[in-house]
């Protein structure tokens, strides 16, 4: 065979391998909506940029026949590329190529770039599209799930892990997803579960459908397995760009600064009025994150779960920081499991990538209520203290309002490590509110008092005396506890200036193998 022989062969089997299961499967994946896999890694990536390998790998099996149906590539596409200009490590799953199932080397092209990208210290992004497990090759497939997942073990707090759910994800395959930073998922194309649903009719009886136990809207909104739903692929995949944009390659070094022309120093008026006179009525905490953070530009996390809590990343003249905020507009701001499981994870994400966290408080107290204490907010609750109380990235509390009782405490107070503590004059910090502290307080005057109208006259003027004492930040300001009261149009400008002191702070922990989170 001649050398242009040989050239002609590699570029016969490079288009075959680009053509995965074939032309009518392709056809197929695109009437569903669903792109096929290298079409998702060049929407994803910059252009030209991406570099595969292991294009000619084919699987090994001999069962049921197997030998005879062999496709290059074997079900999926991995490699490295940029993602403006900075390296990132892919791979994509193949549902043209027997419904993307996993192989014993499908798995180990995987590990390979897994492998690959903590040598080098770059972020992993995976494309999920996979009927699970190829049946056809037994225990050699299960093995080959747990292979992956000890790599997303290791990886874990070393490089940002992110995962796009294109389509089906079920059984092992949901533990790879699970294990990374972000999930992200499509709406009506794509589900993730561990069991089906034949297996949930065949054992309880139940009837199902993917998209009612595993879909995009039932993982954002109540298991909160997914942080993002994209209405499709494209949208998806730039919004997986945009997340990016706010994380460091790895645990080694800080996320990339962005250019900023936006005044450090520019008073945003608006909030010196967001605050109701009425302490009960509510107000939107994004309407004051947006008003502080540069161009008005918040990338939320986890949208439509736990709503009572906002989650997500901004910049701050150009520094990426992870923000956390009661939501007074959702529950009153209050905190309850999900709050609590929701923002102690990503303050544990922000701590493991160096990005500084700022937490703005107005939370009233834990929920009440049996649901929660049977369901373990005492240990929930825990872990987000545990989650602020550990991390050693800059830490800035402003109180906007209410602060009271354990929540007070749990939301980056000044013992827990926090750096920098401000409030704005609106700040309630206090063991709770007025009108349930003089039931504590004078309970037993108040037993002595049948007139209505003496009992409410009674009451007013000690929760007035109360609140006098603690409706406001400077008790807390006089022993330390907040570092300055604010004006609240100030609140850029002070969040900056803090940022840029606290960026050499170094917090040390003691040695240990590591912590026993409250899981």
């Amino acid at each position: 065979m001649s050398t242009q022989d040989k050239i002609k062969k590699l570029i016969d089997l490079r288009a075959e391998a680009k053509l995965g299961g074939g032309i009518k499967r392709i056809e197929a994946q695109h009437g569903k909506g669903k792109y096929t896999a290298r079409e998702r890694i060049d929407m994803l990536l910059d252009e030209g940029s991406f570099e595969e390998f292991d294009m000619f790998v084919k699987h090994r099996c001999t069962n049921f026949g197997m030998e005879k149906n062999k496709f290059l590539s074997d079900g999926v596409v991995t490699g490295h590329g940029t993602i403006d200009g900075r390296v990132v490590y892919v791979f994509a799953q193949d549902f043209t190529v027997f419904g993307g199932s996993l192989s014993e080397t499908f798995a180990q092209k995987i590990c390979k770039v897994m492998d690959m990208a903590m040598k080098n210290g770059a972020p992993v992004i995976g494309i999920n599209d996979s009927g699970g497990a190829r049946i056809q090759e037994g225990v050699a497939a299960l093995a080959g799930y747990a292979e992956i997942f000890e790599r997303n073990i290791m990886a874990s707090g070393v490089v940002p892990q992110i995962s796009a759910v294109f389509g089906p994800c079920a059984g092992g395959a949901v533990y790879s997803p699970a294990l990374t930073d972000f999930i992200m998922m499509t709406k009506n194309s794509s589900y993730m579960f561990v069991t089906g649903p034949k297996v949930v009719k065949t054992v309880t009886g139940e009837n199902v459908t993917d998209e009612q136990l595993g879909g995009a809207s039932v993982h954002a909104s109540k298991s909160g397995v997914s942080h993002f739903v994209v209405d499709d692929e494209k949208e998806g995949l730039l919004l997986i760009r945009k997340l990016m944009s706010y994380l460091p390659q790895n645990n080694l070094e800080d996320a990339p600064l962005a250019a900023c022309d936006d005044p450090i120093d520019r008073l945003d008026d608006v909030l010196n009025e967001i605050i109701p006179d009425n302490p009960n009525k509510p107000y939107d905490v994004k309407d004051v994150i947006h008003t502080i953070v540069d161009y008005g530009e918040f990338l939320e996390i986890h949208r439509n779960y736990a709503q009572n809590i906002i989650v997500g990343f901004a910049r701050f003249n150009g520094v990426s920081v992870g923000i956390v905020a009661n939501q007074p507009k959702y529950l009153a701001g209050v905190l309850d499991i999900n709050a609590s499981r929701k923002a102690a994870r990503f303050v544990r994400f922000c701590d493991a990538f160096n990005i500084p966290i700022v937490t703005l408080v107005d939370v009233p107290g834990f929920l009440p209520g049996t649901a929660q204490e049977y369901g373990g907010i005492i240990s929930h609750g825990a872990k987000l203290l545990f989650a602020y109380g550990e991390a050693t990235v800059p830490k800035v509390t402003i109180t906007l309002r209410k602060s009271y009782g354990g929540a007070h405490d749990v939301m980056s107070c000044k013992q827990l490590r926090g750096d920098l503590n401000y409030a704005w004059p609106t700040a309630e910090i206090a063991v709770m509110g007025a009108s349930g502290a003089v039931e504590v307080l004078h309970g037993r005057q108040l037993k002595d008092i049948e007139d209505p109208e003496e009992r409410a006259k009674f009451v007013a003027e000690h929760e007035e005396e109360y609140k006098e004492k603690f409706a406001n930040p400077y008790q807390a300001a006089s022993m330390g506890y907040i570092d300055d009261v604010i004006e609240p149009r100030n609140t850029r400008f002070r969040i900056i200036r803090a940022l840029q002191t606290l960026a050499t702070k170094k917090d040390y922990m003691p040695a240990k193998k590591h912590t026993n989170l409250p899981l």
